[in-house]
């Protein structure tokens, strides 16, 4: 039986999955060449002792099995070379031939300078036997190694996971209103009057955990400016925000912060009440009012007994005060400001008198997002708004907030959302903060413009330089030309250093192309949809999907969008019409929530392995590598990865489906810029058909040929672009009394 090092390797891989391949790859060859190993060596018993030091310690009892069945095939496998290796060896013993007991280190023997060997000495052996030596210590080092950076970048991962549960527990711990009036006290704000709201802290240091995020950096933000935060997945951008809304960050005390982070807790407080409750002080001070009305009402009811003067003269002078603050915050018309911010969020009357429970956990971000704009802090912190809405309420967000007085702080990757509201780029990268003017797309102009310039610096300098050695490498020792080398090695001395420019960081996702199957692939007839025959969501629906087909879902929360697309995959029933679908079709999905589909314990290699059996493990992580996860990252578990991450290993889950058509449910959140730009071109060259409901306008202009609006329970294809989408939307909005 002629036995492969792939044929070993295969079986080290299918008895022990998920171990290292640079261990499967020595082995295997370590097997295959026996004559390598020393002639006394065991080899099957070296090998089980590198697989069990290769085994973590926590999976040791469930590995003991499949490592004694993997020798037991290995030995099966070898048993013919192992059978001649031993026929050998007996052989060179019975001629002569004695092995030395240990490597003999000839440069400190005591010998004469003629170096003789008597019969007995088997050099051959020597010398393999000690080059096997060097190989394993070789390995050795190489296993410690890598176990060293995979435990590294798995304990950095587990502390930054379990650091932000912690964080998030003691949020939960405290009430809105304790943590509001901590980070804000009531005293603070009285002495804001006449002191500049702008922030300048000229070196600040970030750190999550042993993860250092920011070092020295500068953090300026003027008030009134509108300020977006830009940078690659999981380089820190929340965690800023976090820091700067729990003041870890030295924000003056008299600047109001508030940090749009999480849902709301649902209870039997109506959604129009939540919004107005948001605003602590002023539920502080009406609360006041009416307790120090009771207090003067019963007061009065004294009559006109000195005994109460002081004490009726100190309620109606803080009465005063409270009623001063309350003009101030123009109390009175928080009502009607908050019905107006949850109606451009999408809640129609009935729902802004229904109960916060009842709502959804999109619509709780909604209701965060709704209570942070009446609270009207001086600095608003908002991390990925855009994550949480649809796209009619998007333009009414966008719109809202060009006429923001105070300073705005937000993390976004919608270039579309940053280009309506930000007047100001900070690039966040390199541990430091670069600062731009204007919106993005000014912000990519300039930076394009000045790496440019950078690099044609670096490339003249080291030009420069290049001639300088050249000249002094030529005459430096020639006599006449002494003193002109001399001079240039001076003049290279005192040449500034320039560190070569950022080479930009670039992406590709890669979905493989699509065999052609015969048309129709995918159509709704006339198709009705409801739960309930009295509550019908849509109605004579008309679409055909084929391998050609470009198409954007958009409209309101709640129009049936998601029900469309479950539809089309036939996990809803229709309650008429038909629902064709080509027998040979295969459909990928996206969910809008797809994390809930990843297992957190597994690795993105080992969730491919579950969900794809039969194939190597090399062959896993070089597909994860399609879509950015490659190195450490595929052997980190899921719960450790950030969101944009988790997309890219769903993404690479889909794209194993081999799907003719994609159906995608906001596959932009999370995902960085980068990111967007690889998948946008992914997309666009890929040839089988796509459906995308999203509210990135970039997104939706580069991928789809045809922009579709579902609501008031039809589907219809609308006759213009997204932008003029969006202006119909705010208009609608702004006519509403």
């Amino acid at each position: 039986m002629n036995v492969s090092a792939e044929d070993l390797a295969e079986a080290i891989r299918e008895e022990l999955p998920g171990t290292e391949e640079i261990i499967v790859q020595y082995l295997s060859g370590y097997l295959l060449d026996l004559d390598d190993a020393a002639e006394d060596e065991d080899v099957l018993d070296v090998t089980h002792t590198i697989l069990e030091s290769a085994t973590p310690s926590s999976s040791k009892l469930n590995r003991d099995a499949q490592l004694d069945k993997l020798m037991k095939r290995l030995s099966q496998m070898l048993e013919e070379p192992l059978n001649r290796r031993a026929e050998k060896n007996r052989a060179g013993t019975a001629s002569g031939l004695v092995r030395l007991d240990k490597v003999v280190d000839l440069s400190k023997a005591a010998m004469s300078n003629t170096i003789a060997f008597g019969e007995g000495v088997d050099l051959e052996s020597i010398n393999k036997g000690k080059a096997s030596r060097v190989d394993m210590k070789k390995l050795e080092k190489q296993e410690a190694k890598l176990k060293a950076k995979i435990e590294k970048r798995a304990r950095r991962g587990v502390e930054l996971y379990e650091g932000s549960k912690l964080l998030d527990q003691h949020k939960k711990q405290q009430t809105y209103e304790e943590m509001f009036m901590k980070i804000n006290p009531l005293e603070a704000s009285a002495a804001a009057k006449n002191k500049s709201k702008d922030i300048h802290l000229p070196s600040i240091d970030v750190s999550f955990g042993s993860n250092r995020i920011l070092s020295g950096a500068s953090l300026t933000l003027a008030h009134g400016r509108r300020y977006g935060i830009i940078g690659r997945n999981g380089v820190g951008k929340s965690t800023l925000l976090r820091h700067i809304s729990m003041r870890e960050v030295p924000i003056p005390s008299h600047i109001t912060i508030l940090f749009v982070e999480q849902e709301i807790i649902g209870d039997d407080t109506t959604a129009l009440d939540s919004v107005l409750k948001a605003d602590v002080w002023r539920d502080t001070l009406l609360r006041e009012e009416a307790s120090l009305n009771a207090t003067l009402q019963e007061l009065e009811n004294e009559g006109d007994d000195k005994r109460f003067e002081d004490a009726r003269e100190e309620a109606q002078t803080r009465l005063a005060e409270v009623h001063a603050r309350l003009a101030e915050m123009e109390a009175e018309s928080g009502p009607a400001r908050a019905a107006a911010l949850l109606a451009g969020l999408g809640f129609s009357e009935e729902d802004q008198s229904r109960p916060t429970k009842l709502f959804s956990g999109g619509w709780r971000m909604r209701l965060a997002l709704a209570r942070a704009l009446f609270v009207k802090p001086s600095l608003l912190l908002l991390d990925e708004p855009s994550n949480h809405i649809d796209l009619n309420a998007l333009a009414w967000l966008e719109d809202y907030l060009q006429t923001w007085s105070g300073t705005l702080l937000v993390v976004s990757h919608d270039r579309a959302f940053l280009d309506a509201v930000a007047t100001d780029i900070i690039h966040m990268h390199s541990g430091r903060l670069d600062y731009y003017k204007g919106n993005f797309t000014q912000f990519y102009s300039t930076k394009t413009e000045r790496d440019r310039n950078l690099k044609k610096e670096y490339e003249t300098q080291m030009e420069y330089r290049k001639h300088l050695q050249a000249f002094i490498d030529r005459w430096r020792y020639n006599a006449n030309r002494a003193a002109q080398a001399q001079s240039k090695i001076k003049i290279l001395e005192k040449l500034p250093e320039l560190t070569p420019p950022e080479a930009d960081e670039t992406e590709t996702f890669k979905f493989p192309e699509t065999e052609k199957i015969s048309p129709p692939l995918l159509q709704l007839n006339e198709v009705t949809f409801g739960y309930t025959p009295e509550k019908v969501l849509l109605k004579g629906v008309n679409i055909d999907v084929g391998l050609d087909s470009r198409m954007a879902m958009v409209g309101p929360n709640g129009a049936g969008k998601s029900t469309l697309i479950k539809l089309l995959m036939g996990e809803l029933k229709p309650m008429s019409g038909h629902v064709t679908q080509n027998g040979r079709l295969r459909i990928g999905y996206f969910a809008q929530h797809h994390v809930d589909s990843l297992i957190p314990t597994m690795s993105p290699v080992q969730f491919l392995a579950h969900k794809f059996p039969g194939k190597t493990e090399q062959e896993y992580r070089s597909h994860l590598g399609n879509f950015q996860i490659s190195g450490m990252t595929g052997l980190q578990s899921i719960a450790t990865l950030s969101g944009g991450q988790k997309s890219r290993v769903a993404f690479a889950v889909l794209s194993l489906q081999r799907p003719h058509i994609l159906l995608l449910d906001e596959p932009t959140n999370h995902l960085d810029i980068e990111g967007l730009d690889a998948l946008m071109t992914a997309l666009s060259s890929w040839n089988g058909g796509v459906i995308v409901i999203s509210h990135d306008e970039r997104f939706i202009t580069t991928v789809a040929k045809e922009l579709w609006v579902c609501a008031d329970g039809t589907v219809g294809r609308f006759i213009g672009d997204v932008q003029a989408y969006k202006s119909l939307i705010v208009s609608n909005v702004k006519a509403k009394p």
